[in-house]
């Protein structure tokens, strides 16, 4: 019998790229699943895949702590997967304040609203990222570094990283931490990230275009082995010496910009140059995460290479732009 049979979940940020197939994994494994919700984009994989037909919808922000406690309450809610987030680096620079909002605040305003729910809510997973962590001399890193967050999207990770430590410190909240590297997989249709951006460009002929100057490194992991990673640390839980922990989920690998550029091009046969704009602000230019805890004590190794996770991704954008027009990028 599946663990999640029957369970009671809360996703918020369940029509993102991870969210989309979480609710999806939950739902097969046979568990009743709300949403909060914030935007309704039909073009999201959550609508366009009919997962959001099985799923009980809240409508609400997280800046809302009212809302938040209502669905819990309501719903009977015994296990949340916090995902909600403005994750993109570019829009957080632009708009640091709503990225604050949403981050910062929502996570303190989602585990006030758990606190106050306790006596239904046994299970919290915490998706944050290696962002977290900031930037550092000394690579890779490992879940006992301090949290050096300088731009806003970093320091909003490290924010709600340290909030929740607090909520588990101070008040016990039966929760879990998760940093990943850069997920990516079908549904991701923020264009401006750099594997679903390549694989548009290329599917319409176009050259790329990178913001840095290539040489960034960064961890990749793809969505199906982030989902296993969330459900997996949900399930151990049970277990008092999992609770207030933080664990990394990553390839162990870190590749260049222009090396997942490359793979791209591989995996697709094509041979078109990326233009390289070199004009990224705010982001930090290498990571890459020591996932060995992961290993040891979850039994978590990604089940997917590198190249296996782009050659699904790349079928899954073949297949939604067959059945709609490609704009042009330029």
């Amino acid at each position: 019998m599946s663990f999640w049979k029957g369970k009671r979940v809360l996703i918020t940020g369940a029509t993102g790229l991870v969210g989309s197939w979480l609710t999806k994994a939950l739902i097969e494994s046979q568990a009743y699943v709300a949403i909060l919700l914030r935007d309704h984009d039909p073009q999201s994989e959550f609508f366009r895949s009919g997962v959001s037909e099985k799923t009980s919808i809240v409508q609400g922000v997280l800046e809302d702590c009212q809302t938040l406690e209502r669905a819990i309450n309501d719903h009977e809610i015994d296990t949340v997967f916090h995902l909600g987030a403005q994750t993109i680096v570019g829009a957080a620079f632009r708009q640091p304040l709503a990225t604050f909002e949403a981050n910062i605040r929502g996570t303190y305003n989602l585990l006030e609203a758990c606190r106050r729910q306790s006596s239904l809510v046994k299970r919290i997973v915490i998706a944050s990222s290696d962002k977290a962590y900031g930037s550092s001399d000394v690579l890779p890193y490992t879940e006992e570094m301090p949290l050096n967050g300088r731009h806003p999207y970093d320091v909003s990770k490290s924010c709600g990283d340290l909030i929740a430590l607090t909520y588990f410190n101070t008040y016990q909240l039966p929760l879990v931490i998760a940093r990943c590297g850069n997920i990516f997989g079908g549904g991701d249709l923020n264009w401006s990230r750099l594997i679903p951006g390549t694989i548009r460009s290329f599917l319409n002929q176009e050259a790329p275009i990178i913001r840095s100057d290539g040489q960034f490194t960064r961890d990749y992991v793809y969505v199906e082995d982030a989902v296993h990673a969330y459900m997996l640390l949900g399930e151990h839980l049970i277990k008092s010496s999992i609770q207030g922990e933080v664990f990394n989920f990553g390839p162990n690998q870190p590749y260049s910009v222009l090396q997942i550029v490359k793979a791209i091009q591989k995996c697709m046969g094509l041979d078109i140059d990326p233009v390289i704009a070199n004009l990224a602000k705010g982001e930090i230019q290498h990571q890459s995460l020591d996932c060995s805890k992961a290993r040891h004590v979850l039994n978590w190794n990604p089940q997917f290479s590198l190249e296996e996770g782009l050659v699904s991704t790349i079928q899954w954008y073949e297949h939604y732009f067959s059945k709609q027009p490609i704009l042009s990028l330029s």
